[in-house]
């Protein structure tokens, strides 16, 4: 079942965790989120942080669109747009745990092992096809979907910790990390490593 707004228009640091286990598609590739981060206009390192802008709109538009944006030049990210309308905040994907079209991810990625085709939010996008024209779609409508999790599922047990990747606002413990998955991005949060120690000792 396809996520709807309503589901993205609350506070962005309760949707982050809740799209941890649920399934993300862009045509016949999908993958099960494994890790998030909330961002939000209240602090500096959300690129809402600088007002309405051309580049920004769409993080204040409508909850349940697709912000995808250019990150070092290079690659897309993708970010699901929360809160109420006028309200600048978003969760960026971060990792996916791979689930179809594996043979479309290894021939994107040019990589073999699983484990690395998703463990980032800029490999995801490239292993799913993502690019910048697909900014301000509707997550509902498509072509990028987020579905609720698969019935039965088990809630993943979280871990959190504070954001990477950034050099504003790292205090914040905003991002979220599927405790059991080995897809989650690197560095892993501490909690994480240190099981991942006990377990090989």
């Amino acid at each position: 079942m396809t996520l709807q707004p309503e589901f993205f228009d609350r506070p962005v640091e309760e949707v982050a965790p809740e799209l941890v286990g649920c399934v993300l598609r862009h045509g016949d590739a999908a993958g099960r989120i494994v890790e998030t981060e909330a961002y939000h206009e209240r602090e500096p390192a959300c690129h809402a942080y600088a007002g309405l802008t051309a580049r920004t709109g769409v993080l204040f538009g409508r909850p349940g669109a697709a912000y995808v944006y250019r990150s070092y030049g290079t690659h897309a990210l993708l970010n699901a747009v929360s809160e109420s309308e006028g309200v600048g905040a978003a969760v960026l994907i971060r990792a996916l745990e791979p689930l179809d079209g594996l043979h479309l991810m290894r021939k994107r990625r040019r990589l073999e092992r699983p484990d690395d085709l998703c463990s980032g939010p800029g490999k995801l996008t490239q292993a799913l096809g993502i690019w910048l024209d697909l900014n301000g779609s509707s997550l509902q409508e498509g072509p990028i979907e987020l579905l609720a999790p698969p019935a039965g599922a088990p809630r993943p047990r979280l871990v959190v910790g504070e954001r990477i990747g950034i050099n504003r606002a790292v205090e914040l413990p905003w991002r979220f990390c599927d405790a059991d998955s080995r897809h989650v991005s690197r560095p892993w949060p501490p909690a994480m490593r240190m099981r991942s120690r006990r377990a090989a000792a």
